[in-house]
């Protein structure tokens, strides 16, 4: 098998792996009344862009997205189908892609330089921000309330745990690249 071939599937089994990352911390949820649950999605999205690069993480959220919106049950709370698209939650799972191809792009220009590693975790918290102005936006039209108290009910109680977790999977990555180079 030539290197080209090698790397090609080296990049399809890391967007499944990635893909199953994500469902299985989706599933690690604290249910809160708003509708929009505390999980570990978040630092699996971010996991797969910093891991993956900015096309194999913005696939993987991709597939994910996909896979629950036509039926199987990988949305938080082992939910799925395009409902959940539609719903509460819709905003924040395609804006996973944009968040995904951020911090892929991060990965990009990081070097081993503060300032690379810095760039790609401003990156990655760009891409958080993406993820949570798009969650906030689609909460608002379906709660039929403004996007400042969306915004208050959806995305600032969970911006330290994310911000965190946007850090966690910088970091994280990382270790996991140069172990598996």
């Amino acid at each position: 098998m030539n290197n080209n071939a090698k790397n090609k599937t080296k990049q399809i089994v890391g967007i499944g792996v990635m893909t199953a990352i994500i469902a299985v911390l989706s599933q690690i949820t604290i249910p809160l009344p708003t509708h929009v649950p505390v999980t570990l999605q978040t630092f699996a999205v971010a996991l797969a862009g910093y891991f993956l690069g900015w096309k194999g993480g913005a696939v993987s959220a991709l597939v994910y997205g996909l896979l629950g919106a036509i039926g199987v049950p990988v949305f938080a709370g082992w939910s799925g189908g395009f409902s959940v698209i539609v719903g509460y939650t819709g905003g924040f799972i395609y804006g996973f892609i944009v968040m995904a191809l951020l911090c892929g792009l991060g990965v990009k220009f990081c070097s081993d330089k503060i300032s690379g590693k810095v760039i790609a975790i401003v990156l990655g918290i760009a891409g958080l921000a993406c993820d949570h102005l798009l969650g906030a936006i689609q909460y608002a039209i379906v709660a039929n309330i403004s996007i400042g108290k969306s915004i208050l009910l959806v995305s600032v109680p969970y911006l330290v745990k994310d911000v965190i977790s946007v850090v966690a999977a910088y970091l994280i990555s990382i270790e996991l690249v140069s172990r598996l180079a």
